[in-house]
């Protein structure tokens, strides 16, 4: 192989999306190997940011593809709680099937999404206006109905041993079976967005409303079925935690707002849409939770956690921006040599 197509090679892979956050996954991995005791490195340690990563992964994909698409959603916010309460009181309190409060609180995800994705659409209001009108209301309708019902902010739920083995328990008493369906999510989504046509139109969508839209794609369609899909999985992460702690709160699950979108951004998606992903969204999830839990290894103060995050989401929006101009000055040079050779 030349000279010349190891340098474009090399290019190539600087220009992907994924790269800054590559880049930001091994610098805080080995900071915390260094300077983390040594059960940062064991398995204990590893479980202690898989964990968390799980849990904000499943959540972190959808909003991921929403943002590609130029959209936002933080109203996840308040469904995680919503849906836990859901199945908690369905199934805890009232005692129906377990089966019945499952479907009940994720058919609320699937609702809310809907409602999400129609009033962006129909009122022109940008999508974070929207969901945070969804955050609140959504939040005041879980306390207001759960208070109502149950008399307090707090429900019991016991799950059967199948539901408890598959959704909500922890393996070798230290990795939460979450994982596995963090996994999952990113092998379809991944397969969505960068092996089939609703990919492209994710993508499309995101660079040019208009002209997607004069292109043929679905646009509405696809909109409204990104903020489903988003709604749908906070409600799963609801649920989940239901399972895996035996009860729901009313108040657990606003960090998950920030702590999403920090994932994105580190991840390698674009604010603006059009750029980003599934893999770089992985490697940003996993860089928000190892220096989430990393911290608690070391020595430092553990409030240092919070600034290596602010420091990390302003650098990746820094090399995001330039990673993006790398690869759209990219194709026009690439041309210009072909055409130069033609001739």
């Amino acid at each position: 192989m030349s000279a010349d197509k190891k340098r474009l090679s090399l290019g190539s892979i600087v220009r992907r999306p994924e790269t800054g956050s590559v880049i930001g996954l091994v610098a805080v991995f080995l900071f915390f190997a260094i300077f983390g005791q040594i059960t940062f490195l064991s398995a204990a340690g590893a479980a202690s940011w898989l964990n968390v990563a799980a849990t904000i992964g499943i959540v972190a994909l959808p909003v991921g593809l929403l943002m590609i698409a130029g959209e936002l959603d933080i109203s996840i916010g308040s469904m995680i709680p919503a849906s836990s309460m859901i199945f908690a009181i369905s199934s805890g309190y009232f005692e129906l099937p377990i089966g019945v409060g499952i479907a009940a609180a994720l058919c609320f995800g699937l609702l809310v999404g809907f409602i999400n994705g129609y009033l962006t659409l129909r009122t022109g209001v940008h999508s974070l206006i929207v969901t945070l009108g969804t955050l609140f209301a959504v939040a005041g309708l879980t306390l207001t109905m759960s208070v109502a019902l149950t008399g307090t902010t707090s429900v019991a739920v016991q799950s059967p041993p199948f539901i408890k083995a598959t959704m909500g328990d922890f393996i070798n008493g230290i990795y939460q079976v979450t994982i596995f369906w963090w996994m999952l999510w990113a092998i379809v989504l991944g397969f969505v967005l960068h092996f089939s046509p609703i990919g492209n139109w994710i993508l499309a969508l995101g660079g040019d409303k208009e002209s997607a839209r004069n292109a043929g794609i679905p646009t509405q369609r696809l909109t409204i079925g990104l903020f489903a899909l988003s709604s749908f999985s906070a409600a799963f992460v609801g649920v989940n935690q239901a399972i895996l702690f035996n009860s729901a709160q009313v108040s657990a699950g606003m960090s998950y707002i920030f702590n999403t979108i920090v994932c994105v951004v580190v991840g390698g998606v674009l604010l603006t849409g059009g750029y980003g992903t599934v893999v770089g969204i992985v490697l940003g999830t996993m860089t928000f939770s190892i220096v989430n839990q990393g911290i608690y290894f070391t020595s430092f103060n553990a409030n240092l956690a919070s600034l290596i995050i602010g420091v990390l989401t302003l650098a990746a929006v820094v090399m995001n921006n330039s990673f993006r101009q790398m690869a759209l000055t990219y194709a026009p040079k690439k041309a210009e040599k072909k055409a130069e050779k033609a001739e």
